[in-house]
């Protein structure tokens, strides 16, 4: 697999994207380019693919995490409210309803989807850990 551009992507505390070409550091502001980029993994809650993360009372920084699937079909967040949620991703309308939602006990900071689950699978675990 080649890349003709190698990025990072950075989420500001002032809720910007900011992407970033590697090795040269050189901040890409051309939102054609940004547009065109084949994310290798997504873990950003900033962007227009991932709008509808927050509910309707929800503040910026209330939803803390992200991780979208390999498949990138499947994304999950974790919230301050100790909330795990599954989405459609992308999910570019406001105020998405989750398809799946599970409670931890506390705030929760950083999550990640494993390659080995299907989106059946992972709403079976979440079913379980419900229960």
């Amino acid at each position: 697999c080649k890349f003709s551009v190698v990025t990072s992507k950075v989420s500001t505390g002032s809720y910007k994207r900011q992407v970033y070409e590697v090795p040269s550091g050189k901040q890409l502001v051309d939102q054609a380019v940004i547009d065109r980029i084949t994310w290798a993994t997504w873990t950003s809650v900033l962007g227009d693919e991932v709008i509808g993360i927050w509910s309707r009372h929800a503040e910026k920084a209330d939803v803390n995490c992200a991780c979208v699937s390999h498949s990138g079909i499947n994304l999950v967040t974790g919230d301050d409210f100790g909330m795990v949620k599954l989405f459609d991703f992308p999910c570019p309308e406001k105020f998405v309803r989750t398809c799946f939602c599970m409670v931890t006990t506390t705030s929760t900071a950083d999550i990640r989807i494993l390659s080995c689950f299907s989106r059946r699978h992972m709403m079976e675990i979440f079913s379980s850990l419900n229960m």
